[in-house]
């Protein structure tokens, strides 16, 4: 049976995520201690570090990852706040929406350089469906890209300073959530960066793909790092981190939210830029009985927004719907793009799905509605 947090909504099934003896998950825990922090001293801290890297050795005195999200913009608008010139490194999503390239360039006109790289599609078809079939996850190259590709972008600009957003273990939960854990490293990338095992490094050998075209995907040498002297900071260590605030002064920038909450959400400003979003949450549905509306809806608990009594509600409503489509594309033509087959994307589905968290018939098979949707075994047991 599943455990849920008795503080927010998410489920004991999320890795990483543990309750405690009173029931309440680390992610609550760590939110708890976040309350209490010097923001002005954090903010001081920051100011120094700027100091230290500005004009140090290039044209622009750091690299902000952007993927055209409400974060990003964020994290650009604070960066010129702060008397920076940032150069903007775009990983290129796996499936672009409109919406997404709107918003990159968007950051454009925010008055920043930005470099866009994109990977060669025939390869990152390969290995979304590498992804999707051995991982169960169609955007392993992006969710290794947006964390290579920027400091590769260091290293051959020679600029030390990468400024990230968030660190997704304090804010979801996890063992790096801890307040030392401001630096994003090689080893923060390979134990919490989403490789889920797959690595880069055999690839090649296992399914035939020519190094080279592999390169994006890998991390400098550590003798590159060090020359450069690359330092990768998460900005909501120094400034207090919330989805929404940062959502709010994106649109005063010009970010573009979606006008309705995406599929499988509850808002309609995250997730924008990539029509495999759905895909990829559905997975993650499949795997630990939670998806993007549980993570929404906890943080928003946590913050005093909305009660968990609601949160739960909106979980019930939103969360873990068969992905048909995705801003407003259809699943076939997500999947015709790497060469997937309907059928074969349900099998896939099936292999991936914790059947122990489902309703099942008397003869063992998972229960679905007319909508190829699956019911958790206790929604009411929280």
């Amino acid at each position: 049976m599943i455990k849920y947090c008795t503080r927010c909504v998410m489920p004991h099934t999320k890795p990483d995520l543990h309750l405690d003896d009173e029931g309440i998950c680390n992610a609550c825990r760590s939110y708890e201690k976040r309350t209490e922090v010097e923001w002005v001293s954090r903010g001081k801290e920051l100011d120094l570090i700027i100091e230290k890297y500005k004009n140090k050795g290039s044209n622009w005195d750091c690299i902000v990852p952007v993927s055209g999200g409400k974060d990003s913009t964020y994290q650009v608008v604070r960066m010129i706040q702060l008397g920076l010139n940032p150069l903007c490194v775009t990983a290129t999503t796996c499936d672009l929406s409109a919406i997404g390239r709107k918003n990159i360039e968007n950051i454009k006109k925010l008055g920043v350089d930005l470099v866009e790289f994109s990977p060669n599609p025939i390869v990152r078809a390969q290995l979304n469906k590498i992804g999707l079939s051995e991982v169960g996850d169609i955007a392993w190259p992006e969710h290794v890209g947006i964390f290579t590709i920027p400091i590769r972008a260091a290293v051959q600009f020679n600029i030390p300073l990468v400024v990230w957003g968030e660190n997704s273990q304090n804010e979801y939960g996890g063992p790096a959530a801890a307040a030392e854990n401001n630096v994003l490293t090689r080893r923060w990338l390979e134990e919490f960066g989403g490789l889920l095992g797959l690595r880069v490094s055999d690839l090649s050998a296992t399914y035939g793909i020519n190094e080279k075209n592999l390169i994006p995907y890998q991390y400098p040498t550590d003798e590159e790092l060090k020359r450069v002297g690359v330092t990768g900071l998460f900005l909501g260590h120094y400034l207090p981190w919330d989805g929404l605030s940062n959502a709010l002064i994106a649109q005063a920038n010009g970010f573009h939210s979606y006008g309705e909450p995406c599929e499988g959400s509850m808002v309609d400003y995250e997730n924008l830029d990539n029509h495999f979003h759905g895909i990829h949450d559905y997975f993650k549905f499949l795997k630990f009985g939670f998806a993007r509306a549980t993570d929404q809806a906890s943080l928003h608990i946590r913050r005093g927004r909305i009660t968990r009594k609601d949160g739960m509600e909106v979980v019930r409503e939103r969360d873990g719907k068969f992905p048909w489509t995705y801003l407003g594309k259809s699943l076939e033509a997500m999947l015709d793009k790497i060469d997937v087959s309907l059928p074969e994307f349900q099998k896939i589905c099936d292999r991936f799905t914790n059947k122990k968290i489902f309703l099942k018939d008397s003869s063992g098979e998972l229960l679905r509605d007319k909508y190829g949707n699956l019911t958790k075994v206790n929604y009411d047991n929280v």
